[in-house]
């Protein structure tokens, strides 16, 4: 899943992106709200989290700006303000959580994963397990187990087999891959994609009689059962 951070603070913003990369995301940064929009121009995001207080202008004028432009993804608030007040008018620009400063980062993992649970995902699955065949991930436990056998992951395995599980039976790409897996800074020349993927297949599908994981000539993979 790819998330924008929208936070001036430089030591604030790179604890969020090293934390939310270690749990398995792929994180942009944006230090402004005019540049949170520019993001959000070019990109596919499935959450964002924005600060309140931004130099150019605030994270309520930004959250209602994205809304304005089309976003329908969750957006979580992050402020030092905590009046209900204040909750309202986040509330009302299209937010759909807010946290208050100080917090923690595991009270913040567990706001993004309740947001990321509301979204339906492609296959219909709105638990906190995706299931395709005889495959599961368990997105709070962070397991992946196939016919009844658990299967170890590394965050980055984990996070590209919960992109092809949310698009089951959709070519994927590899730009939309290296976005959603990586981030916006990915060498998409590069062929690390490829060697995940490999990586992956060893884990997932070598073991078992039915491939899952299928190259799309031209395009890139996909997640189905049949050849």
């Amino acid at each position: 899943m790819r998330i924008l951070v929208v936070e001036d603070q430089v030591k604030m913003a790179n604890f969020l992106k090293q934390g939310l990369n270690e749990v398995g995301y792929a994180v942009d940064l944006a230090e402004s709200g005019s540049a949170a929009e520019s993001y959000m121009a070019q990109g596919d995001y499935d959450l964002v989290i924005l600060d309140v207080m931004l130099p150019d202008q605030s994270g309520i004028d930004t959250a209602r700006h994205i809304r304005r432009d089309g976003f329908d993804g969750p957006i979580l608030m992050l402020t030092a303000l905590s009046t209900t007040k204040d909750k309202v008018h986040g509330l009302d620009a299209g937010a759909d959580d807010y946290l208050t400063k100080p917090y923690s980062f595991d009270e913040l993992h567990a706001r993004v994963r309740a947001l990321l649970r509301r979204k339906t995902p492609a296959n219909g699955n709105a638990s906190n397990v995706l299931k395709y065949a005889d495959l599961e991930l368990d997105l709070i436990q962070r397991k992946a187990r196939r016919a009844s056998q658990d299967i170890s992951l590394t965050s980055k395995e984990f996070a590209l087999l919960e992109y092809f599980m949310r698009n089951p039976e959709r070519p994927l790409g590899r730009v939309s891959i290296a976005e959603h897996v990586w981030d916006i800074h990915f060498d998409s020349e590069s062929n690390v994609i490829d060697v995940y993927i490999n990586l992956l297949r060893k884990k997932i599908d070598a073991p078992f009689p039915k491939r899952l994981i299928h190259t799309v000539v031209g395009t890139g993979y996909v997640l189905k059962e049949n050849s």
